[in-house]
Parts: structure tokens; sequence; C-alpha cells
């Protein structure tokens, strides 16, 4: 039975005063909620074995027709099973769409062409083509993509001079911005919010595919481009979007990522530095490829890879380039092509592109666009007097541009689409395991009438679940208790429910309270989901889990309490699911529909787990509550 009275309501609230009076008389069961459990940093130890054991690993074959065929199913699978879901499978049939506006005077020899072009319907990218004046035949293309900066995009001192050069060398040079970068710095394009799609069913990685691969699309319209010649370059966020497009549209014939970029093992194993962002890290990538496989897809063309040995940001050149190499390279033996995979170690200070990692570049085209000419220039062109002011360089954009989160509300009018709403489809949109618990006591302790005992849930040899069990007296009912600040931050439910008699089990599911990661907990979850596994399904599981657990072992079923609308989604889903060991829930701050993740304009790094694949696609609240049906369910407010 659903309870949603007003009077319950009340009633509820009231009981919540006065447990929160009651904890405040009460300081020692804060002090047992918030003893410590497990060992320092214990779950981020664990989610390294967790999500390095998982990683496919590069496989070479023995001949270079059977990596072909290897090659083009990963390229088929990467593109169909993660980047083209959902509605983005329409976007990719659509066609690309060019508006070239004015034409501004560069610096002897080019002129800058301002143009835009539509990513997918109704989102238009600002762009810069960096023209030289006379051309007479086919030349190499080039397209410069941004990283991570916010504030300059486009007009970045140090891409600007890069295509510069280009265009004094002959080359077409396309400057485009990247969603969320200088002219594109908005509140909607946000990298964390490509996971509101997510939520949809709808791939938020698309949206970056497909500004990139629009890009290659309308280069080749243009009529001095060599389709055979085509280059991609970019530092940070432009190096990912380099490997990422370069690695799946053969198009691309030379790459050189820039400190972008390192596979999922070492971003395990260097958490402070190279996790990356939603973008790098899309929902299955790792279920089909990482980013060795990225890398390897490259042979035999003309690849170089660059990373700075002092880098202060991300992708040391120490850690982040040996395993790239060492998975790549046997593949561009196959085709007899070693040389074809190149690298450089920037010696300079920082997170850069600078004149030394540009300069590398230019012989990179030299040797593979112009067969090694010395009348090619391999040194930079002198050339800070024609840098152009963002102002000069602005692209006017439609009115209404769309963005992440305006496509999100969108695409949320039309969800759930009508679908089998089962226990066995929930489980399947959210990979809930069907866990085992072995349980280890850590130690019991008695305060007053108040005993209590710290467990350390182990979950199938992969997790281990911070428990407390608290009773007063000869508790009958068994409620599990969860809470998205940490079983601590609950102390005063846990007082009321010791009040009305019944026993506590207190615990932190994965990345909540102690079981939190202690750096960039959000970004571990993107990885797990990488994975093909599910946060918000792992952390319904436990609960489940530990549900079954505490039936065994007191003989009843258990309620489940939840405590902010995050853990209240999981603990709902673990009730749905577990209709034997769960004999009811309670939700205080439920959210009443998935749709408002959307309409709040959460995003990632606020709540990794609720931005399930698919769950909003097949699922809403009320399709959930009916699975825990007919067993109480209260809501409580917040």
């Amino acid at each position: 039975m659903l309870t949603l009275c007003p009077r319950r309501w009340t009633l509820a609230c009231a009981t919540l005063a006065t447990a929160s009076a009651a904890c405040s008389q009460e300081p020692g069961l804060q002090a047992i909620l918030a003893a410590p459990i497990l060992a320092s940093n214990q779950p981020q130890i664990e989610a390294q074995v967790f999500t390095s054991s998982r990683v496919p690993v590069v496989r070479v074959p023995s001949s270079r027709d059977e990596w072909e065929e290897i090659a083009s199913e990963t390229r088929r699978r990467v593109l169909e099973d993660v980047v083209f879901r959902g509605e983005a499978k329409t976007w990719r049939d659509a066609r690309t769409r060019v508006d070239w506006l004015d034409t501004i005077p560069g610096g002897p020899g080019y002129r800058i062409k301002k143009l835009r072009y539509e990513a997918v319907p109704g989102l238009w990218i600002p762009a810069l083509l960096y023209e030289p004046e006379g051309l007479d035949g086919q030349t190499p293309v080039v397209i410069n993509v941004n990283g991570h900066d916010r504030s300059s995009g486009k007009a970045a001192d140090y891409k600007q001079l890069r295509c510069i050069n280009l265009a004094k060398r002959g080359l077409l040079a396309l400057n485009l911005e990247w969603v969320g970068m200088g002219q594109l710095n908005t509140p909607g394009f946000g990298h964390y919010k490509i996971n509101q799609l997510d939520l949809l069913g709808t791939s938020g990685i698309a949206l970056h595919y497909l500004a990139q691969s629009r890009a290659v699309d309308l280069m080749l319209e243009h009529p001095n481009a060599d389709p055979e010649r085509v280059a991609v370059t970019g530092l940070s966020g432009g190096g990912w979007q380099t490997i990422f497009i370069s690695s799946l549209d053969t198009r691309v014939a030379l790459a050189n990522p820039v400190a972008g970029y390192s596979g999922f093992v070492t971003r395990a194993q260097f958490p402070s530095t190279d996790l990356g962002d939603s973008e790098q890290t899309p929902s299955d990538l790792a279920t089909v490829a990482d980013y060795t496989h990225l890398t390897a897809l490259r042979a035999p063309r003309p690849t170089l890879v660059t990373n700075n040995a002092h880098d202060t940001c991300c992708f040391q050149a120490g850690h982040a380039l040996g395993p790239l190499l060492r998975a790549a390279r046997p593949v561009f033996e196959l085709y007899g092509q070693a040389g074809n995979l190149r690298h450089h170690v920037n010696q300079d200070p920082g997170h850069n592109y600078a004149r030394d990692n540009r300069e590398a570049f230019y012989r990179m085209l030299r040797d593979f666009f112009f067969s090694g000419s010395s009348e090619f220039p391999g040194r930079e062109i002198d050339s800070e007097t024609e840098l152009r002011t963002a102002a000069e360089l602005n692209v006017p954009l439609p009115e209404g541009n769309l963005d992440f989160h305006s496509i999100a509300l969108a695409l949320a009018q039309e969800a759930p689409r009508r679908q089998e709403r089962t226990r066995t489809a929930l489980r399947a949109v959210t990979r809930t395991p069907n866990y085992e618990v072995q349980a280890n006591e850590v130690e019991t302790i008695a305060t007053g009438d108040t005993r209590a005992t710290r467990w350390q849930l182990r979950v199938d040899n992969e997790w281990t679940v911070p428990a407390v069990e608290i009773e007063r007296g000869m508790a009958r009912e068994t409620v599990i208790q969860v809470a998205d600040g940490g079983r601590a931050s609950a102390a005063s439910v846990t007082g009321a429910q010791l009040g009305q008699g019944r026993r506590v089990i207190a615990l932190d599911p994965f990345n909540f309270g102690e079981s939190r990661m202690e750096t960039k907990d959000w970004l571990w979850s993107l990885l797990v989901a990488a994975l093909g596994e599910r946060p918000l399904g792992i952390q319904a599981g436990q609960i489940a889990a530990t549900a079954r657990w505490a039936r065994d072992r007191h003989g009843r079923a258990v309620e489940v309490h939840a405590v902010g609308p995050r853990t209240s989604l999981s603990a709902l889903i673990a009730a749905a699911l577990e209709a034997d060991a769960i004999s009811g829930v309670r939700l205080q701050g439920s959210f009443g529909s998935l749709a408002e993740i959307i309409e709040r304009d959460l995003d990632a790094r606020q709540a990794p787990e609720l931005f399930c694949f698919g769950l909003l696609e097949t699922f809403e609240i009320e399709d959930i509550r009916a699975l825990v049906s007919p067993r109480p369910m209260e809501l409580v407010s917040p």
C-alpha cells in the first residue's frame, strides 16, 4: 500500500522532530555511527581493483587480415553499441547544414572565413576556416579541436598560432569551437550534463562525436580539400577528441593527440589526474574497447602521440604514454609500418600545446603529407602580431541554439516510452547484481542499554560495505537504513527507530558515506558505468544483499528506510527487486518523478548514479513503486 495522505506526512514529520530532539540528548549514538569501519581509502582501492580487472586487453592476431576484421568489428560496435543509441540514431542520418558567414583578413597569404554548422539538428557549432590565398589544386586539411579552455576557446593564442602557421604552409585549417568552451561556455553545455541524455537512453557522447565528424564532412566539401590528407589535432580535451574521431573515422589519415588521454587501467592507477570527464568515459565504452584499442585502431595511419613530461593537469608522459605505445606498436608492425606510430615528449612546464609541441606536429605533416620535403618548414613561423581577439573571431549563432540540457528536456517530454516494466526489465536496465554477503564482525560495543556491532559486509568478494547494527533490548523488527549523507548523518532517524523498539542496520552502500571514494568520487562512478556496470545497480544490489543477510540472521524480512533522494532511488529499486527479504520501504525526500533529475538540471558531479543509462527511457518512479506493491511504502517529506 502506498501511503501519501497528508495526515501520514504530518505524523512522519512529527516523528522526525521528536527523533531529532532525542538524538540531541544522545551524543553517543552519533559517535557509534560515525566510527570508521573500513581501512583508510579502502573504497577507492577496491574501485581500482574492480575497474582495472575488467578493462579489455588488446589482443594482436598473427595476421593483418585478421586484425582488419577485428578493427572493423570494434569500430562498428563502438559506434552502434555506444555512440549511436536512442535518438542519436536519427541525428547520425541528418544532413550537415553549414552557414558560411563573413570573411575577415588574416595575415600575409591567408584569410579567415567564419562559419557555423549543425552537429545535430538545432545545435550549431561556430568555427573558423584559415584558408590560404591563391589555392590551386588539392591541399591537406587539418581539423583543430579545442581543449578545456573555457574562456578563450577557439581564440586561444596557441591554437590561433597553429592555424595561422598551417595556412601559411598552404594547408586548410579549420578551427572549431568545443561545446562548453569559448562561445559555447554556457551552463547547458556543461560536460557533466551529457549524462542527462544517458538517463533518457540517448548517448550523450554522440553530440561530441557528431561535432567532430560533421567538421570532417564540411571540410571535404571544400573544392581544394585533399580527401587522402586529412589530419586532426588538439590539446587536452582536444587530444581526446582527436583519438576518438581519428580511431573511428577512417577518413582521418593523420592524428596528433596532445596530452589528451590514457588507458582506463592507467586512469585507475592515477585517479587524481587521469580519470577524465563524462565525454572521456561514456557508458559501456570499455565493454568494447579501451583507449589502448583506439590507439591501435589508428594502424597503419600516421599517428603522433604527444605528452608533456611535467604536465600540471593530466596524462603525464611518464605514466600515460607507455601503455598506449605498448598496445598499439605490435599492430603497426603487422602492417610493416612501425615507423608510422611516433611519440613526442615535451619537456616544457605545464599542460601545453606550445611551440615545441606545435613544431613536432609540423614535422609530422612534412614527413607524411609532403614526403619529407625540405621546403616544408619544420619550425614555427613567428605570427604573434596576427593574433585576433575573441570578439574579432566571434561567430554569430542562431537564437535558441540547443545544448545538452535543452535537448534532454525535450527528450524527457516523451519518456518513458511504453515498454515491459517487470522486475526482469528493471534488473536489466539497472544491471543490478544478485550479490551474496559474507559478514565479518569487526567489534561489538555496549553503551548503557545500546548494543552496537560493526560489520564489514563483503559483497561477492568485490566490495566491502560498512554497516553498524544497533539495538536496545529484544528487538523484533529490523530496519536497514541508508542516507545520502552517510549513515552518521541520519543519527536522528536511527534514534527514532530504536525508540520504537526496532533494530537498525545502518550501512553505506557504494559511494555513500564511508564508502565514498576519496578522489573524485563521481568520476569513479562514470568509470564503473563505462565498464558496463551501473553504480545505481551496485547500490541497489548491496542493499538487497544486506536485506537477505539480515533476514537470514534474524528470521524475518526487513524494512528499508532511506534519507535523501539519491539513496531513496537505490532503496526503492532494491525493494522492487527483492520481494522476499524486504517487507516495505520508507523514503524521505524521494523523487516523485525521474524527470525531476532533468528538470532540476542535475549533473553527474552531484549524483552520478542517478544517470543510469536508459532508466527513464523505460521506467518512471511510479512504475518502480508498482513493483513494490502490495508491500507497504511510506513517503516522507524532506
